[in-house]
Formats: structure tokens, sequence, C-alpha cells
């Protein structure tokens, strides 16, 4: 059995589909994954032995600039994910089962699936972009009803339209180009009525929350046993344990003078600091040795090694960082960061920090907090909750869906 796994987007849109594919194979399963030519990337599918079918332009080169992308840059990258998806997919689909699509709104995936009768399946790693009465923690608010609820259908109708309008004529002009009739819901045909959602159900409850068929399979996690750099492993050994500090692909969305801040609030404290460059390229302020950077690591065996994590609240950092049972301060910036901040603060094993800027002093209050008895003390009590199959039981779903579709010899 074949198949294929698209997404478009970070290494947490990334990871997650090395970590189903690494359990499909697991299974007696092949699987080929289209992702975006970052050279990191092709590396971390690498290490599971999966070659990397490149899909559109590098995410370097479209979120790594000096200023965020605008609003041109948006429908110019939506157009060329649209064509470079019908292409790349039809393609790379040949004799393949199913194809599973996820990270920025996989436009086109389904619509080669269609045309090539085999299984689709829309998967996302939060609940925020899915259809609900009530609004997840981190979302602003909307109209008030009698009942009190807090309803988010207006903006939920909203989106569709500007999805439609991102991505409506690029999308019907393939399908036409192949002789499928237009579709006039683009967000509602990319989801489907049965998304899949990996994510892990204490960190991101779905019962109630969406008013869709949600089949929640748990985050979707590569293990990881490669060791620590030596010099690493060197700085760790020489004191008590650091605070780390990373904002993964966050690069034009970095808050200003993020590294000084971080290492004043952590000295303040008390504590060393492990920057991670990532793309932002977080780097120290000066020559004192209670400061050491990072490149790509293993963040699995790292993070419990660490006294908290500062991080800009992606699904991935914030999972493995609860793994870890290592205390959080989430200063979200973008997305779905601002849900797993309210996540991380409502479940009392980290701090959300308000807005995506921070200051000295308001980034020195949530430090506090997380560095707590009391906080590392719930971490560690829900570090064992948080299930690390998640790849397993989709990859199984995957191949039972797969086999139920194939027709039986009597049939």
């Amino acid at each position: 059995m074949r198949v294929l796994l698209t997404t478009w987007g970070s290494r947490g849109d990334v990871e997650p589909l090395a970590g189903l594919a690494a359990a499909l194979r697991e299974l007696g399963a092949e699987a080929r994954v289209c992702a975006p030519p970052d050279e990191e990337f092709a590396a971390l599918l690498a290490r599971v032995g999966v070659p990397l079918v490149p899909l559109g332009p590098t995410v370097r080169s479209v979120v790594a600039g000096a200023r965020p992308p605008t609003v041109d840059d948006a429908f110019r990258l939506a157009r060329e994910l649209v064509a470079a998806r019908f292409e790349t997919l039809t393609a790379a689909a040949e004799g393949c089962d199913a194809l599973l699509g996820t990270g920025l709104m996989p436009a086109g995936a389904r619509d080669v699936a269609e045309k090539l009768g085999i299984r689709y399946v829309l998967a996302c790693f939060h609940i925020l972009g899915l259809p609900s009465r009530h609004f997840p923690p981190g979302a602003r608010p909307g109209r008030q009803y009698p009942r009190g609820e807090t309803d988010n259908r207006v903006l939920w109708e909203q989106d569709a339209q500007r999805v439609n309008a991102l991505y409506g004529e690029a999308l019907n002009s393939q399908r036409a180009a192949i002789g499928l009739p237009p579709v006039a819901d683009v967000r509602g045909h990319v989801l489907t009525d049965q998304p899949w959602l990996a994510a892990d159900a204490t960190l991101c409850p779905s019962q109630g929350m969406t008013d869709l068929d949600v089949v929640q399979t748990g985050a979707w996690i590569l293990p990881d046993d490669r060791p620590l750099p030596a010099e690493l492993e060197a700085f760790l050994d020489a004191g008590a344990p650091p605070v780390y500090v990373g904002l993964g692909s966050m690069a034009a969305y970095a808050p200003k003078d993020i590294a000084r801040l971080a290492i004043e609030a952590s000295r303040a404290q008390g504590r060393r600091v492990l920057l991670a460059r990532g793309w932002a390229g977080l780097a120290p302020i000066d020559d004192a040795d209670d400061c050491f950077v990072v490149g790509e690591v293993n963040q699995q065996a790292l993070f419990r090694r660490v006294a908290a994590v500062v991080h800009h609240g992606g699904a991935g950092t914030t999972t493995t960082a609860t793994r870890a049972g290592v205390p959080q301060v989430v200063v979200p910036q973008i997305a779905d960061q601002p849900y797993w901040a309210a996540r991380v603060a409502e479940l009392g094993i980290g701090s959300a920090h308000d807005g995506p800027t921070p200051t000295l002093d308001s980034l020195s209050a949530a430090l506090t907090t997380a560095l707590t008895p009391e906080t590392r003390a719930r971490v560690r009590a829900l570090a064992g909750t948080i299930r690390a199959d998640g790849a397993t039981v989709a990859a199984r779903l995957l191949l039972d869906a797969v086999s139920q579709d194939r027709p039986t010899a009597s049939g």
C-alpha cells in the first residue's frame, strides 16, 4: 500500500508528516512526502528514509525576509501553490492509494485525489480553523448571544470569503483543466466534513468544540534518539538547568530585541540561557559564559534538561515541552500560537505572554510564574498523560480506510 503525504508550511507542518511516514512504514506501507524544498526539511525526512518531493517555493524564502508577507504576497503564493499541487501531486500520487493533505490551506490536494479516484484526508494540528459556536482559547470574541455563548459563525463565514478570494479562481481554473466542476466553498471543500486532528486531546480538546465530525488521532510525534552535541552537553553539565529560548521559523515576526530581553530576564532569575538560533538568528548580547547558542537539535532530549522553555507557541514545541515536563513561557506571534499560549496558561503549566511584543518587565513576570515549584509540579504531573502514539493511530486509520475502499473479490 502506498500513501502520499503533502504539506506546505514551517517545520511544525513537516515534522508530523515525517512521524506519520515512519509509522506507515512500520505497518508495512510506503509513504511519499511532498513538501517545501527547504534543505532542513529534506534532512528531516532523510532521517526516516523518506525522500522529499519538492512542492512550491522554500518556506524560508517566503517568511524569513525583513518584513512579514503582504496581502499581494499572499495572493501570489496562493496561486503558485495551487498550480504546484496540481502538477506535483498528480505525478507523485501515481500508484498511490490515498492522499493526505495538511499545512497551509492545501487547495488542490483533494482535487488531485478526486481525479485519480483515491482516498483523500485533510489533517490539521489545532481546532482554531474549524467551525464552532464557541471561540477556542486565544481567539478574539465575536457576537454575544442571549444565552451568553460566544458565537464565531460570523467570523467563520468571513474567513470562507477570504479563502475563496485567495484560492477560488486558481483552484477552479485548474479543476476545469482536468474536467472537474467548480467548487463554491473552497475551505469547506478542502476541510471535508471529517477532518483529522493531529493533536493531543489534553492540550487540544475537540469534544464539543466544533461542528465537524473530527477524528482526533493524537499528535504525530517523530521519535528522536539523536545524541546532543558534545559542546551542548558540556554547557548543560557546567551549571544549573538553563532557560531555553527559541522562536522556530518566526523570522519576520520575531519581536525586536527578544534575545536581549530573554537573556536579561533569565539572568534576573539567576538562570543561564540557551538560545536556539532558528530562522530569527537569535544571538548572544555579550561574551559571558552563561549563554550558549544551538542550531537544529533534539528537543525531546534537550527539553528534559532545561528549567523552562520560552517559545512562540508552535503546536510541536508546545507538545514537546509538555511531554518533557518543563514549564513554558509562550510569546505568541501569529496564526494558532495564541491558542496554544492560552492552553498553556489554562492548564497551569506555564505562562501566556499578553501580546506578541514583550518588555523586560512583562517577560520577567511571565518567567517568574513559569519557574515556580507549583508550575513545575503541574507540568510534571501532566507530562505522562500526553500520548506519543498519535502517528501510529493515524497510520492504522489510514490503512484501514484504504482497505475499505478496495473492492472485494466478489464485488
